[in-house]
C-alpha cells in the first residue's frame, strides 16, 4: 500500500469524528486562552508571591502543552498534513521551540535558558526567561486570534462597523489594565474615569493626559500605554491580520475591505499587499528612531540605567511615529536638558513626518518594488496621491514655520540663535499636524500662533496614516474645487488627471462632520466649563477631534462632563467622522435614478 492510499484510508476513518473533534478543540482553545490571559493579567497587575508566581507559570506552561496537543490533533485530522504544516509554519515553529524547552526542563530539571545564564555568568537571565515565556505566549495568542480573524467575512458587519468595534474593545481592555494596582507608582488602582481617558487617548494616538505619564505610572503602566499606542496607531485588527497571513490563512473579501478602509488603499489587492509593508516600515522606522534618540539624549539627563535609557528611547520613538504625543517627561520635549537638544528635535520631527505621510505614500516612496519600477520606467514617476500628500505637507509646514518664526521671534524664542529658532519653528509646525509633542510652553504662545495651530490641527495628516484631522487630501480637493469654480472650469484637474466628483463630495462630507463635531463640542464645553477661556476650549476640542494632543494646560482641570466630551471627540476623530456616519447609516436600496435638474441660489 502506497503512502497516498494509506492517508486516504486514515482520512475515511477520521471523517465522521472530524467536525465534532475540531469544534470541541476550538471551544477548549478559547477557554484555555482566556484562562492564560487572566493569569497574566493577575500576575502583572497585582503584587506577587512565591505561590502566585508558581501557579502563574504552571498555567502558562500547561497552556503551551494544550496548544501543542491541539496542533498535533489538527495535523492528524487534516486531509493534507504536508499542506497543513506549510500553512501553519509559524505556529509550528513556535510550538516546536516551546516543546523542546519543556522537554529539556523536565529532563534536566532546569530551563535551558536558565542553564545558559549560569554557564556564561549571567544569573539575571532567569528574569529574562520569565519575560521570554510570556512574550512567546502572547505571540501564540496572536496566532490564534489570526485564525478567528480569517473568518471575519462570515460576520454581517460593514468594515467601518468592524473598525469601531475593534477600537472599543482595545479601549476597554486598556482601561481595565490601567486600573490594576501594579500599573501605578503608588500601587493603588487608577480611578476608572482617569483610566478610561488615558486608554482612549493612547488607543486613539492623541496624547491628551489627565495624569503625568512619567511619574504616575510604573514601568508596567508605561508599557501598557506604549502597547495601546502601537495597537491603536496601526489598529489591532491589522496585527491579527498579519498573523493570519503568516499562518497561511486566506482572507475573505470583507476582511480585505477592512484593510482597504483602514489604510485608504486603492483596491482590495493593494490593501492586502500594503499590509506586509506596514509592519516592515513600522518596525524598521521605530527601531532606527529608537537608536538615534538613544544616542542624542542630553548627557545631563539622568537615567536609572542603560535599560531605562533604551526604554525611554523606544517609548518616544513609538509615540512619535504613531503621532501620539505621549512623553515620559512632564513638560514633554520642553523639559530641562531636552528643550535645547535640537538634533533630537529633528529626529522626533522626522518620525512624526514619516508617520503622518501615510503608509500608501511610504510604500510609493521607499518600497523596493516602487523603486525598481521607477528605475525601469523613469517616465512613470510618483502616484498622484503621493504628489498631493507631499505638496500639501510642504505648503502647510512652510505656513506654520513662517507664522511661528515671525510672531514668536522675540517672545517664546527670545535669546535663541537663528538656527535654533528655525528648528524650534519647524518642529512646532510639524508637531501641530497631529503629533502632540512640544518644545515650548503652548500656554505661553500668542493668540495668532494658537489660531494658526488650530488651522493646522484641523487639517491634520495624510489618509492611511497614524495621524488625524480632516486629512491633507480632503483639504487639497476642497481648495482645488474652489479654484476651479473661480476659474469657471467644469472639471477638477490635477497633475493632468481628472478628479471624480464623488471624491470631492466625500471631502465635503468629512469637512462638514468634523466642523460640526468641533462646533458642538466647543459649545458644550463652554456650558460645562464656563470659567475657562474660550480660546483654550476651542484649542482643546480641535486637538481632541484631530487626535493631536497639544493643550494649553487645561486637560487635567476639566470636569467629568468636560472630559467626557473630549473622550468622545478623540474616539470619533480617530475612527473618522465619515466612518462613524457610514456605520450608523443605512445604505439606500438603489441609486439608479435621477430627478430633474433644479437651480438654487448660493451667492
Amino acid at each position: 500500500m502506497n503512502l497516498n492510499a494509506l492517508r486516504e484510508k486514515i482520512n475515511i476513518k477520521l471523517f465522521r469524528s472530524k467536525e465534532t473533534a475540531l469544534d470541541i478543540l476550538n471551544y477548549a482553545t478559547i477557554l484555555v486562552s482566556l484562562s492564560a490571559i487572566a493569569s497574566m493579567v493577575i500576575f502583572h497587575g497585582f503584587p506577587t508571591t512565591e505561590e502566585s508566581t508558581f501557579w502563574h507559570f504552571a498555567i502558562i506552561k500547561s497552556s503551551f502543552g494544550f496548544y501543542i496537543f491541539s496542533y498535533i490533533v489538527r495535523f492528524i485530522y487534516d486531509f493534507s498534513p504536508l499542506d497543513f504544516v506549510k500553512k501553519s509554519w509559524l505556529e509550528g515553529v513556535l510550538l516546536a521551540l516551546m516543546a523542546l524547552d519543556l522537554t529539556l526542563t523536565f529532563l534536566i530539571g532546569r530551563s535551558p535558558v536558565e542553564s545558559l545564564g549560569h554557564l556564561v555568568g549571567l544569573p539575571n537571565l532567569e528574569s529574562f526567561y520569565s519575560l521570554f515565556i510570556q512574550v512567546f505566549f502572547l505571540i501564540i495568542i496572536f496566532v490564534e486570534l489570526g485564525k478567528v480573524q480569517a473568518k471575519i467575512s462570515n460576520l454581517g458587519l460593514t468594515p467601518p462597523t468592524l473598525l469601531i468595534i475593534s477600537f472599543v474593545l482595545l479601549i476597554l481592555f486598556g482601561t481595565g489594565l490601567l486600573m490594576l494596582p501594579e500599573m501605578t507608582v503608588g500601587g493603588k488602582s487608577m480611578p476608572i474615569m482617569d483610566a478610561l481617558f488615558t486608554s482612549i487617548s493612547a488607543s486613539c494616538v492623541t496624547g491628551l493626559v489627565v495624569v503625568d505619564t512619567g511619574t504616575y505610572f510604573s514601568l508596567k503602566g508605561q508599557v501598557i500605554i506604549m502597547g495601546l499606542i502601537q495597537l491603536g496607531g496601526i489598529n489591532i485588527i491589522t496585527f491579527a491580520t498579519l498573523f493570519t497571513i503568516l499562518s497561511g490563512q486566506n482572507l475573505g473579501i470583507k476582511h480585505q475591505s477592512l484593510i482597504q478602509e483602514n489604510f485608504s488603499a486603492e483596491s482590495l489587492i493593494s490593501g492586502k499587499g500594503l499590509l506586509r509593508q506596514i509592519f516592515l516600515f513600522s518596525v524598521v522606522i521605530e527601531l532606527i528612531g529608537t537608536l538615534f534618540i538613544f544616542l542624542l539624549w542630553n548627557p545631563e539627563l539622568s537615567f536609572a540605567g542603560v535599560q531605562q535609557k533604551w526604554f525611554y528611547s523606544l517609548f518616544h520613538s513609538i509615540s512619535a511615529f504613531n503621532n501620539a504625543g505621549f512623553s515620559l517627561y512632564s513638560e514633554s520635549l520642553a523639559a530641562e536638558y531636552i528643550n535645547h537638544s535640537y538634533l533630537l528635535h529633528l529626529v522626533i520631527a522626522g518620525l512624526i513626518i514619516l508617520g503622518g505621510l501615510g503608509f500608501p505614500v511610504l510604500r510609493d516612496l521607499f518600497s523596493a518594488s516602487a523603486i525598481r519600477n521607477r528605475v525601469k520606467y523613469p517616465w512613470k514617476g510618483y502616484r498622484l496621491h503621493t504628489k498631493v500628500t507631499l505638496g500639501s505637507f510642504l505648503v502647510l509646514t512652510l505656513l506654520g514655520f513662517i507664522v511661528f518664526l515671525t510672531v514668536e521671534w522675540n517672545k517664546s524664542m527670545d535669546g535663541l540663535q537663528f538656527a535654533e529658532k528655525s528648528v524650534t519653528a519647524f518642529f512646532q509646525s510639524v508637531t501641530t499636524r497631529t503629533a502632540g509633542f512640544n518644545t515650548v510652553d503652548i500656554s505661553s504662545l500668542s493668540t495668532p500662533v494658537l489660531i494658526i495651530f488650530i488651522f493646522l490641527m484641523f487639517i491634520g495628516a495624510a489618509p492611511g496614516s497614524t495621524g488625524g484631522g480632516i486629512k491633507t487630501s480632503a483639504f487639497a480637493l476642497i481648495g482645488l474645487a474652489a479654484y476651479s469654480t473661480i476659474r469657471g472650469k467644469k472639471n477638477l484637474e490635477l497633475f493632468h488627471y481628472n478628479i471624480n466628483y464623488e471624491l470631492l463630495n466625500k471631502a465635503y462630507s468629512i469637512l462638514l462632520f468634523a466642523f460640526s463635531l468641533i462646533f458642538f463640542g466647543t459649545f458644550a464645553l463652554s456650558i460645562i466649563e464656563p470659567e475657562m477661556n474660550v480660546m483654550d476650549l476651542v484649542f482643546e476640542q480641535v486637538s481632541a477631534v484631530s487626535t493631536v494632543g497639544l493643550s494649553t494646560g487645561i486637560t487635567s482641570d476639566l470636569s467629568t462632563g468636560g472630559r467626557a466630551i473630549i473622550m468622545i471627540s478623540m474616539f470619533v476623530g480617530r475612527i473618522g467622522t465619515l466612518s462613524i456616519a457610514f456605520a450608523l447609516s443605512r445604505r439606500v436600496k438603489t441609486v439608479d435614478y435621477k430627478y430633474p435638474n433644479a437651480h438654487l441660489h448660493v451667492a
